[in-house]
């Protein structure tokens, strides 16, 4: 897959998806944003691909949307005529791959720009190796999990640039690290450590800079070898649905799901494995 702004690479049925603009500490520009999108396409249609990992190259994840995007809206004095998703980029539906704004399977709330993560059937892994800053940090949000490095930096920044929780922050933060956390860290938009972010919730675990790679590449590849990648699928879909709706959906849903799984290979393949006492090997389906 050409591409300018990222790298991407399969090995050992784990994807990973590199922000490559370590010069600038890999800020968010519209060409990173369409190749993302086209990469996430790629790594979910690939069967050969269990797990997604998004990174970013040298020593910072990303620190937001590149400062001149921020001075072009200043001098126009508006975002222009983009879409309201847009924040003056083009949208997501012209840009990129798989256009799924209409998927009648997917709650439209995941059909938009970069809260498109949930939607998709693996899964996503945030590898943050530095500083992760506004938009920066939106992305690694909409991400299923974020391992970091104990050299990793968190603002939300927005209060500090005049400008507002962006692109459902606002919704998806107090989920994560709860309300009060949540309005701190936007209020205040002060920097954290990775040691605080993980008493937060921020982040699921933290690792020394120096092994930070290897163990995050032994926890996707976990993932990719230990677990039934249905499961991962169907329970990734059932926990965001739920987060949509009430406890009596999320049981029947459960229900529903638990008699398909019965019938399933990876059902079978999950009893024969644990019995046999032999590594799983299973198939998806």
């Amino acid at each position: 897959m050409p591409t300018q702004e990222i790298l991407y690479d399969v090995a050992n049925r784990v994807a990973t998806i590199t922000l490559n603009r370590p010069d600038r500490l890999n800020a968010w520009t519209a060409v990173m944003e369409k190749e993302v999108r086209s990469a996430m396409d790629e790594a979910e249609r690939d069967d050969n691909v269990r797990v997604i990992v998004l990174t970013g190259a040298g020593r910072g994840f990303c620190a937001g949307a590149d400062m001149s995007l921020l001075s072009a809206v200043v001098e126009r004095g508006s975002v222009g005529h983009s879409s309201p998703d847009s924040g003056g980029q083009p949208s997501p539906r012209t840009t990129s791959g798989t256009d799924i704004s209409h998927r009648d399977d997917i709650p439209p709330d995941f059909q938009r720009r970069y809260s498109y993560f949930p939607a998709i059937g693996k899964p996503v892994i945030a590898a943050i190796n530095g500083p992760v800053v506004g938009l920066g940090l939106v992305i690694a949000l909409y991400c299923d999990l974020r391992l970091a490095s104990e050299a990793a930096r968190f603002s939300t920044t927005f209060a500090r640039r005049g400008l507002v929780a962006e692109y459902g922050m606002a919704w998806m933060l107090p989920r994560i690290v709860g309300l009060a956390n949540a309005l701190d860290l936007l209020f205040s938009a002060r920097t954290i450590d990775a040691s605080e972010a993980l008493r937060l919730g921020l982040v699921n675990q933290v690792f020394p800079p120096q092994s930070f790679p290897e163990k995050v590449r032994e926890y996707a590849g976990e993932l990719a070898s230990t677990v039934s990648p249905r499961s991962l699928r169907i329970i990734k879909r059932q926990v965001y649905e739920a987060m949509l709706g009430p406890l009596s959906a999320a049981f029947d849903a459960s229900v529903h799901e638990m008699m398909a799984s019965f019938r399933t290979e990876d059902f079978k393949e999950g009893v024969a494995h644990f019995v046999e006492k032999r590594a799983p090997a299973f198939t998806g389906r």
